[in-house]
């Protein structure tokens, strides 16, 4: 039998750096060949500190041989990843990024369509997919081109196939797209992400693997005649530690100034999938009080995808754990709305307006906002600025992160023509935010009624 060992989206695992370790020990410690499907560099604190480059030693550590992009993997610019990718020890491989010019991404540097491993006697092929959609979710990969990844991914399969391979696995940042990847005929499994949810699954008869965020899990995958099967790996406190990856991070940490305290923190601020994308939050209340703060606007507004999930805030609150909010290095900008822009954001905040994320998702945290939304009817029936109703011709301020203006995916409503201003870095400004005023409690603000 051929074994796998898959991780992906591991993201602010270089946070803390015992769990970053016992993650490194627990692929390194087992037997099979370590696959990883992106979003492995960043985001995060220390990837913002090091330009994503705390991943090598952990690549090195862990014995991760394959790799592909996620959308995260530029988050510092494409010269920066190019950098990163000739110094991993993994092989790149991508069927569908393009750089600058149109050419196949740095293929003359090392990435690949894709590879073969040979393992246990068997032949192995291995190629990689990003979401196409990788421009628009990352400002600093706009000068890239990605191409439909299915008429990518069948020829590849092809290819593998002629070159006499025994097998061939798909290694995925697509997210929800990883089931059209599994009905390609030829392919005997998915080893996705972007997606943060857990899963292992039949699909068309391929399996179809998620490891799910920040490292907590992998998932050992086994190929045989008969088929293939996943068992979705806990990484527990007993897991077996590199010392040399905690230490490097660690070290890491304090030399950037990292660990000082900015706050104390009453109570617990959570950020679980729950609270970041159920509703109002206080985690979602303190980043919009921020940004309003700060950019002295009427309103605040935040994307609940640009909060990254972790370990709550609790107590002393340093810079390390404001950067782990929000780990992007984007200015807070001040737009201008009219009352009607701003009823279409409040109602852009439901997942099923906008077709992004989980179905479930709410999208919208808010500082100066009070709304109440009609799930049934995808309506919002209440919406006040200060209290007082809004007028569709009046004009709003708005503060949120640069992010959002560049995206099609959350709040399309918000562009680029509506910034009037910019007020600092996003986490810099949460920072001075927990220095003057504290994190907020839930207020009220947002009201989600199932309409039944």
């Amino acid at each position: 039998m051929v074994t796998l060992l898959h991780h992906s989206d591991i993201e602010n695992v270089y946070d803390d750096s015992e769990r970053a370790a016992r993650l490194a020990g627990a692929l390194a410690g087992r037997e099979g060949v370590v696959v990883g499907s992106g979003d492995n560099t960043a985001p995060g604190v220390l990837p913002l500190v090091t330009d994503g480059r705390q991943a090598l030693p952990f690549y090195r550590a862990a014995g991760t041989r394959v790799e592909t992009f996620g959308n995260h993997d530029f988050d510092f610019g494409v010269d920066a990843t190019r950098e990163l990718v000739a110094d991993a020890t993994p092989t790149w491989v991508t069927v569908n990024v393009r750089d600058e010019t149109g050419a196949p991404f740095d293929r003359h540097e090392g990435v690949e369509p894709w590879v073969v491993h040979e393992i246990d006697g068997e032949q192995v092929g291995f190629f990689g997919v990003t979401d196409p959609a990788t421009d628009s979710l990352n400002p600093a990969a706009a000068q890239l081109g990605f191409d439909d990844p299915l008429p990518a991914a069948r020829e590849a399969v092809a290819d593998l196939r002629e070159a006499g391979v025994d097998y061939v696995v798909a290694v995925s940042h697509l997210g929800q797209g990883d089931d059209d990847l599994a009905r390609i005929d030829g392919v005997d499994a998915v080893l996705g992400g972007h997606v943060h949810s857990r899963r292992v699954e039949t699909v068309a008869d391929t399996l179809v693997t998620r490891p799910g965020v920040n490292g907590h899990a992998i998932v050992a995958v086994g190929l045989t005649d008969d088929g293939a099967s996943g068992e979705l790996i806990e990484i527990g406190d007993d897991a077996p530690r590199e010392p040399a990856v905690a230490t490097g991070l660690s070290d890491r940490v304090s030399e950037a100034g990292l660990d000082e305290t900015v706050a104390h923190v009453d109570g617990r601020v959570e950020r679980t999938e729950a609270t970041i994308h159920g509703g109002e939050s206080r985690v979602g209340n303190l980043v919009a009080d921020a940004y309003r703060s700060a950019a002295e606007t009427d309103v605040g507004l935040q994307n609940a995808g640009g909060i990254r999930l972790g370990e709550p805030l609790t107590g002393a609150v340093t810079v390390a754990d404001c950067i782990g909010v929000v780990p992007f290095e984007e200015p807070v900008v001040a737009c201008a709305v009219t009352g009607a822009e701003l009823r279409s954001l409040a109602r852009e905040m439901s997942a099923s307006v906008v077709d992004f994320g989980d179905p479930d998702w709410w999208h919208g945290h808010v500082s100066g906002l009070e709304l109440v939304w009609d799930a049934a009817a995808e309506r919002v029936d209440r919406l006040r600025v200060d209290g007082e109703p809004v007028v569709d011709d009046e004009t709003y301020t708005l503060a949120t992160a640069e992010y959002v203006l560049h995206s099609d995916h959350e709040f399309p409503t918000l562009t680029e023509r509506h910034r009037i201003g910019e007020h600092g870095i996003q986490h810099e400004v949460l920072a001075d935010h927990l220095r003057e005023r504290g994190a907020p409690r839930v207020e009220g603000r947002v009201t989600l009624r199932d309409g039944n």
